[in-house]
């Protein structure tokens, strides 16, 4: 591949700069000043790329990437590389779906209830919540009506896994 050469890319720059800027005319008058602008606009970037330095840093890029394209043909090291990568990256989306349906969770055992007024690590069970339920009777077909639907709210919850 041809190495950066300042004289050669001066005037093949100039050169496309006026050719956009001839086309840039010509789509101002038949599409508009906003086809017109945007031609400008594209017309002005070889030069502007000459004169801030940016070309020569465009050509290196262009050439390093075209040199690792001919080494990847060729190359059985870089095939193995090029395997890995794609292995690491079903590897990782593998994990990722894993997560979403909690395939780290681990097995939780639920400890049988404590009894009321017994100290556990999340406090003591309030002893009156649990004698005030058991000494209210029910009280008719209100009552009765709203524990059925709680039990179907708790049975879809159940059937989502959520407890």
């Amino acid at each position: 591949m041809p190495d950066f050469n300042d004289l050669t890319l001066l005037p093949f720059c100039v050169g496309l700069t006026l050719l956009g800027l001839i086309g840039s005319w010509f789509a101002w008058r038949r599409r508009g000043v906003a086809a017109g602008t945007r031609g400008v606009a594209w017309s002005l970037l070889p030069v502007s790329l000459y004169l801030t330095g940016l070309l020569e840093l465009v050509w290196d890029v262009v050439r390093s990437a075209v040199s690792w394209v001919t080494h990847l043909i060729f190359s059985p090291t870089v095939w193995a590389g090029v395997a890995l990568f794609g292995v690491s990256v079903v590897l990782y989306v593998v994990s990722g779906v894993a997560r979403g349906r909690g395939g780290n969770q681990k097995a939780e055992k639920k400890k049988p209830a404590s009894p009321a007024g017994e100290l556990t690590t999340t406090g003591p069970a309030p002893a009156s919540a649990t004698t005030a339920k058991a000494a209210k009777p029910s009280k008719g077909k209100a009552k009765q009506q709203d524990s059925s639907e709680f039990d179907e709210i708790e049975d879809i919850l159940k059937r989502h896994g959520i407890n």
